[in-house]
């Protein structure tokens, strides 16, 4: 598979319109194809969770372009579970982070008093992250019960014109979506 080719200037002015205004796009990741959006516009969180069908109480994945996007989530651990939540990023693995109920609103964190996030290395998503100036829900394209999107026409056919923007782009090379390790009890969630 080849390496995904940068957003150019225009994609990136209309992805950055998009987020900011309350919209919600769908973008390539590391394994499949995403569903995005400001984590603090309620309603354009809400959306997403409409479309896909999925009960705000399991919450969602927050993806980042760098730490420093992140940092106010980490500043609150201990020095041994930031280390170990760094010691993944960037790359194609969600850490669960403690105790978050102050930094996130819970149409993000669902029912959870923990988030997850993953500081991505794909460059799309890095590209977004940086345009739009915060970190993005990251949760998969697909309703309840399908498949994630592996292909720029099955996100067109779950969703057609129910979404604000569909970023071109190339997935990157992961079969499998990321892995998620809880940071404070080392397990893998999935």
């Amino acid at each position: 598979m080849s390496a995904p080719r940068p957003l150019t200037d225009w994609q990136l002015h209309c992805a950055r319109r998009t987020l900011l205004g309350g919209g919600v796009i769908a973008y390539p990741t590391e394994a499949v194809w995403g569903l995005g959006c400001d984590p603090w516009d309620q309603e354009a969180v809400e959306r997403i969770l409409d479309l896909k069908d999925r009960p705000m109480e399991k919450g969602m994945i927050l993806v980042a372009s760098s730490v420093a996007q992140i940092d106010f989530l980490l500043e609150p651990l201990s020095a041994e579970l930031k280390d170990r939540a760094l010691s993944h990023w960037p790359g194609p693995v969600t850490c669960l982070l403690p105790d978050v109920r102050e930094q996130i609103p819970e149409w993000v964190r669902g029912s959870h008093s923990s988030i997850a996030v993953r500081v991505s290395e794909h460059p799309v998503v890095r590209a977004l992250c940086e345009t739009a100036g915060m970190p993005l829900v990251s949760t998969s394209c697909n309703p309840a019960g399908r498949q994630p999107a592996r292909h720029i026409w099955q996100v067109r056919g779950y969703f057609g014109d129910q979404l604000d923007w569909i970023v071109p782009g190339a997935l990157g090379g992961n079969r499998k979506p990321s892995r998620i390790i809880d940071i404070a009890t080392g397990r893998q969630l999935r």
